[in-house]
């Protein structure tokens, strides 16, 4: 459930809103709300829990920030408007999603990454092989 969760939240969202509003099905490609309700975590936990686990040990790093979201939101409206592509305008709603989803307003010195620091929280009991390991069983333990 744990490593599941964002895509059946955001996906739920978006399909109610397929549903109610079928235009969408055009714009929306169900593919990129997967790998958007993903993306921060896709990003981040292989860099701050594993490449960098000695020194940020934190899966919630760049990819959890606003900044993260917004640049990735202006480049697809750029996209959207020079292409007419809505793909990585659907990346950036749904990883704005997923921030929702795991509650970083909790976390302001990550969720607003660099106005209130350069550095991210460190930490040292998530980091490594371990640690995905054990969010591996977590994910499949109600199966």
């Amino acid at each position: 459930m744990l490593l599941f969760g964002h895509i059946g939240v955001t996906l739920g969202i978006f399909f109610g809103l397929l549903f109610i509003i079928p235009q969408f099905q055009a714009i929306i490609d169900p593919t990129y709300l997967v790998i958007g309700s993903l993306l921060p975590d896709l990003i981040d936990k292989p860099l701050g829990i594993i490449i960098y686990s000695s020194t940020i040990a934190n899966g919630r790093t760049i990819a959890h920030t606003l900044l993260f979201s917004f640049t990735l939101f202006l480049t697809g409206l750029y996209l959207y408007d020079k292409r007419g592509d809505t793909k990585v305008l659907t990346l950036a709603l749904c990883s704005i999603f997923h921030l929702m989803e795991d509650q970083m307003w909790a976390s302001p010195r990550t969720l607003f990454w660099p106005f209130l620091g350069w550095r991210f929280c460190k930490n040292p009991h998530h980091t490594g092989l371990k640690y995905l390991l054990m969010l591996f069983k977590r994910s499949f333990k109600d199966l």
